[in-house]
């Protein structure tokens, strides 16, 4: 069977107040033709189907309209989880009607997996399906079933006991398959996802997905990215770049076939759809800045843009470069003097001791939490040992650096 495998589509997300409704619409099209032009039995959704718990009825009209293209009439399965943004509710509101389309919906985590039959090719999948664990919800499903205890225990050796547990259901002649919306320890993070980790108390590690799925289907992280340099735990990113910290990436989605004991090989598909990201950076000032707008540069893109400025800007100049380029999201004017406390506050921080960094780093991380005794021992700890793993090598360094010097002297 041909599977795709895509994630994070924030249905009703804006930009800075702009509509994305349009481009998202345009990744549907995209998609859709996609699908048919590379004969996609199973498509799977990894979470992060709308942007808020309580999405515009745009947003939902957009993606009723996406799984329902995607589906043809029952041609094809779309399995579809909740992620972190997405209501598991809402999600999974109209699963009945949707299932006799081939539209699988799950919001809650459930101990049952997704099985899949797919006539093209006689085969059948079984999904470790997994939506957004937050703690409330793990609770939910393992209250009954779990001692209090082991509800106690590590987060991410629950989320691999529930993990495990579904893969319970694999078997030699299904092709077997894993999906969940979480962050894996070592994703690539950008501007644009809400953290589901507070000191690394969601982060999951990669083993706790290791249950001889052949394939495991992540969302959450908007970058395309394989987990622990294993091509087949992948990330397939979101199909839209959300923040100016994806500026330059490419959005992709993942294909790849499958069948029963067999290893798959997944390959990246580029997308196309969406405006792109882009950051100016004016040191010549305006008049750089209308060169490049008369020169039709990044005509299409939203903008980022910074601008060196020796006197005031005024609502004047504000408002001429916006007829001029109605993708100017951000208009920032630096100042000679703007650029001379940053880099006197950069030199203040390189003064702070390392717990000082960590506080303020984890206080900003966490919209104004303290980490605990515990948390901040343990990173200072972690640095000690970065610093002893250095240390062997900078001596062996300077050791070479002597012999090299006392070859040169007796030579």
């Amino acid at each position: 069977m041909r599977i795709l495998h895509t994630a994070d589509w924030h249905f009703g997300r804006s930009l800075e107040g702009r509509s994305r409704l349009e481009e998202q619409a345009a990744f549907v099209d995209e998609l859709a033709a996609l699908v048919k032009d590379e004969g996609i039995d199973l498509v799977l959704l990894a979470g992060d189907v709308y942007d808020s718990v309580n999405p515009p009825a745009a947003a939902e009209g957009l993606f009723y309209e996406a799984v329902s293209r995607l589906a043809d009439g029952g041609q094809r399965t779309i399995a579809v989880i909740a992620g972190n943004h997405d209501h598991p509710d809402r999600v999974s509101a109209s699963a009945p009607l949707a299932a006799r389309s081939g539209i699988r919906l799950v919001g809650m985590p459930t101990d049952r997996p997704i099985v899949v039959d797919v006539p093209r090719t006689g085969e059948q999948a079984v999904i470790a399906a997994l939506p957004y664990p937050s703690e409330s919800r793990l609770r939910e499903l393992l209250s009954e079933a779990t001692d209090e205890g082991q509800l106690r225990s590590a987060y991410s050796e629950r989320v691999g006991r529930l993990m495990k547990q579904l893969g319970t259901a694999f078997r030699g002649d299904t092709v077997n398959l894993a999906m969940s919306h979480i962050y894996v320890l070592g994703g690539l993070e950008t501007d644009s996802e809400r953290p589901i980790q507070i000191g690394g108390a969601y982060t999951v590690d990669p083993s706790a997905l290791q249950i001889g799925a052949q394939y495991v289907a992540l969302g959450h992280l908007h970058r395309p990215q394989r987990v622990a340099g294993d091509e087949t735990m992948r990330y397939s990113g979101s199909p839209l770049a959300y923040s100016f910290s994806e500026a330059g990436q490419a959005k992709a989605v993942t294909v790849f076939e499958a069948e029963p004991g067999k290893l798959v090989l997944p390959r990246e598909i580029p997308l196309s759809a969406g405006r792109p990201l882009v950051s100016w950076n004016a040191k010549g000032g305006l008049a750089e800045v209308y060169g490049w707008l008369e020169e039709g540069r990044d005509a299409r893109s939203w903008i980022d843009l910074s601008i060196h400025m020796s006197e005031a800007m005024t609502l004047q100049h504000i408002q001429q470069l916006r007829r001029q380029h109605e993708g100017l999201v951000h208009i920032r004017p630096v100042y000679p003097e703007m650029e001379a406390m940053v880099e006197l506050d950069a030199r203040a921080r390189e003064q702070l001791p390392a717990e000082e960094l960590f506080r303020r780093f984890f206080s900003r991380q966490t919209g104004g939490g303290e980490p605990d005794a515990e948390t901040v021992q343990l990173f200072l700890e972690l640095i000690a040992e970065d610093e002893e793993n250095e240390a062997p090598t900078a001596a062996m360094d300077n050791e070479n650096d002597g012999e090299i010097q006392a070859g040169g002297e007796s030579a």
